[in-house]
C-alpha cells in the first residue's frame, strides 16, 4: 500500500483487480454474441461474475473509505463523494450510447429502426440521472432499465448500496453485519440452486430481474464491509498475478450440469462468490507493496477501469448487430473483435484524461469544502463504481 499525508492508504492490487476484471468483461461481451441466446456455449462462460466481484470490492472500499469519517461527515457530504466519483463517467457512458444508437439497427435490435430521435434523447437524458427506465420506454428490446448504456443498471444498485450504507449500514456492529451477510449468502445460494443456475440478470425493471439484482448486490457489498471490518488479509508474494490468474480461471470455466443439471452451475458460482471472492480480495489486500512496475501497472488497470466498463457496451452492441447480420467467418469475428477491443480501451483511456479526471478535479474544487479535505479519501481505480451487465450479464 502507498501513503501519503493527505490520504489513507490504497491497495494497489485491488486497483489491478478491478482493472483485470473489467478487461476480461469486454473480452466476455466481445464473444457473447458469436453464441448469443445460449449460455452453455460461451467462451470466458461466466464472465458476468465480475458483476459480483466488484460489488465486493465496492463494499471492501466503501468501508474502508468512510468508516471512520462519520464524526466529520454529514451524509450528504458522503452522497456527494460519491456522485462526484461515478456520476460524470455515467453521463459521458448515456451519451456515447447515444451517439452510436442508430449505427446499431437490425434484426438483432428491431426496436432501433422505429425509434424517433426525441424518444431516444429523451431515454439519454434519463440515463444521465441513472433513473432505471420502465419498459415501456425500451428503445432497443431487451427490456433494459439502461437500453443506451447497458452496464449501467450495475451503477443504479451501485447507488442503492450507497444509499443503504449511509442510512444504516456503517452504523452496524459485526455481529449484526455478519448475521445480515449469512442471511443475504441463503438469498443468493436459493437464487442460484432454484432458478437457471446463474447469476445472468439485473438489468430490467419487472419483479423477477430486480430480484436478481438484489441478490446479486447484497452478498458481495455486505461480505466486502464485513472483509475490511474483520482485518483477515492473506500474505502472498506475486499476489497480483496470482489473484489476475484465480479471476481468470473463475470466469472461463466452462458451464457446470447442463441445462438438465442447473443447479450444479449454481452451486459452482456460489462456490465462487461467497468463497473464492473474498479469498482473492483477502490476498489482494495483504500484499502491502506489489512493486514498482506491478504497483504502476495496478494503478493504470484501476484508473482506466470503471471508464472501460461503462462506455464499451455501445461498441458491444454494433458488434452484436453485426452479427446478427452475418454469417459471418471465424476470421472476420476474430478480427473486427480485436478492433472494438482495442477501440474500447482508446475509448477509455480518452475520456479518462480528458474528461473524467479534470470534471472531478473541477467538482471536487467547487462542491468540497477545503475544511473536510482530512475526511476526503480518493481510492484510484477501487474506489467503486461498476460491474458486468446487459442480457448475458
Amino acid at each position: 500500500m502507498s501513503k501519503d499525508s493527505t490520504t489513507k492508504s490504497h491497495f494497489e492490487v485491488l486497483d489491478g483487480l478491478r482493472g483485470v476484471a473489467a478487461f476480461l468483461v469486454v473480452a466476455f461481451h466481445t464473444l457473447e454474441p458469436n453464441d448469443y441466446g445460449n449460455r452453455f456455449k460461451q467462451i470466458i462462460n461466466h464472465g458476468y461474475l465480475a458483476v459480483d466481484f466488484f460489488f465486493l470490492l465496492s463494499g471492501f472500499v466503501v468501508a474502508y473509505a468512510y468508516d471512520d469519517r462519520w464524526l466529520k461527515m454529514s451524509q450528504w457530504d458522503f452522497y456527494k463523494r460519491r456522485l462526484i466519483r461515478l456520476q460524470p463517467m455515467v453521463i459521458m457512458g448515456s451519451l456515447i450510447g447515444a451517439a452510436l444508437f442508430y449505427f446499431q439497427g437490425g434484426p438483432a435490435f428491431p426496436l432501433i429502426a422505429g425509434t424517433p430521435a426525441w424518444k431516444m434523447l429523451l431515454v439519454m437524458v434519463v440515463g444521465c440521472t441513472l433513473l432505471p427506465l420502465p419498459y415501456q420506454l425500451d428503445i432497443r428490446g431487451w427490456d433494459e432499465m439502461h437500453p443506451l448504456d447497458g452496464p449501467a443498471w450495475s451503477l443504479f444498485f451501485e447507488y442503492v448500496a450507497n444509499i443503504l450504507y449511509a442510512l444504516g449500514l456503517r452504523k452496524l456492529s459485526n455481529r449484526w453485519l455478519g448475521l445480515l451477510t449469512t442471511l443475504s449468502a441463503i438469498f443468493l445460494v436459493h437464487l442460484l440452486v432454484t432458478g437457471e443456475g446463474d447469476v445472468i440478470g439485473g438489468w430490467a425493471t419487472n419483479v423477477a430481474q430486480l430480484h436478481i439484482g438484489f441478490a446479486r448486490l447484497l452478498f458481495p457489498f455486505l461480505a466486502g464491509m464485513l472483509l475490511m471490518r474483520s482485518g483477515v488479509r492473506i500474505p502472498m508474494r506475486q499476489s497480483f498475478l496470482v489473484c489476475s490468474l484465480l479471476l481468470a480461471l473463475c470466469f472461463a470455466l466452462p458451464r457446470f450440469g447442463g441445462p438438465e443439471h442447473l443447479w450444479m452451475n449454481g452451486l459452482y458460482e456460489a462456490v465462487c462468490i461467497i468463497v473464492v471472492f473474498p479469498i482473492i480480495v483477502a490476498i489482494g489486500a495483504g500484499q502491502r507493496d506489489a512493486g514498482a512496475i506491478s504497483n504502476r501497472l495496478c494503478r493504470f488497470f484501476g484508473d482506466i477501469s470503471y471508464p472501460l466498463y461503462i462506455t464499451h457496451y455501445p461498441l458491444i452492441y454494433i458488434y452484436t448487430a453485426w452479427v446478427a447480420r452475418g454469417p459471418r467467418t471465424l476470421e472476420q469475428r476474430v478480427g473486427w473483435g480485436i478492433v472494438l477491443w482495442l477501440t474500447a480501451v482508446i475509448i477509455a483511456y480518452a475520456c479518462l484524461k480528458l474528461y473524467d479526471e479534470p470534471v472531478r478535479a473541477w467538482l471536487s474544487r467547487r462542491f468540497l469544502r477545503s475544511s473536510q479535505k482530512g475526511a476526503s479519501v480518493h481510492i484510484p481505480g477501487t474506489d467503486p463504481a461498476f460491474s458486468s451487465n446487459q442480457p448475458g450479464a
